[in-house]
């Protein structure tokens, strides 16, 4: 069982958690290969509360676009963040924002690696056989 703490330091609160739950059936070589992944593509709740702050001078949806929601980006960006109405939405959920998309990133990151997993006990096994 890896330690989350060992190997991703800055998480907090319930990304902490679930985190923790994938990491928990993982050695610490797959931990770190996870954890090196997971850190490169996560968005930290911080920089989505700056983005969306910039909403109110000019740049709307800047933090859609980093959350990988295009659409909503173009929508806040040509309508000043819907009037700033949910510019100010957003700025209340900045955090569940951010967990949502790192969820998404957590999943993504663990098929990956268990694709290429399996990829390589495949070609281990063809090797074996051929020998």
């Amino acid at each position: 069982m890896a330690n989350v703490l060992k190997h991703l330091p800055e998480l907090e609160g319930m990304e902490l958690g679930y985190i923790q739950g994938i990491l928990k059936n993982m050695d610490d070589e797959q931990a770190g290969l996870f954890a090196q992944v997971y850190r490169a593509r996560r968005k930290d709740s911080q920089m989505v509360l700056i983005l969306a702050l910039l909403g109110f001078f000019g740049f709307a949806g800047l933090h859609r676009f980093v959350l990988g929601q295009i659409g909503l980006g173009i929508l806040y960006f040509f309508t000043l963040g819907l009037c700033w109405i949910g510019t100010i939405v957003d700025l209340v959920n900045y955090k569940s924002l951010a967990y949502e998309y790192n969820i998404k990133v957590a999943h993504e990151t663990l098929s990956m690696m268990s694709y290429t997993t399996d990829n390589f006990s495949n070609n281990d096994d063809n090797k074996t056989n051929e020998a």
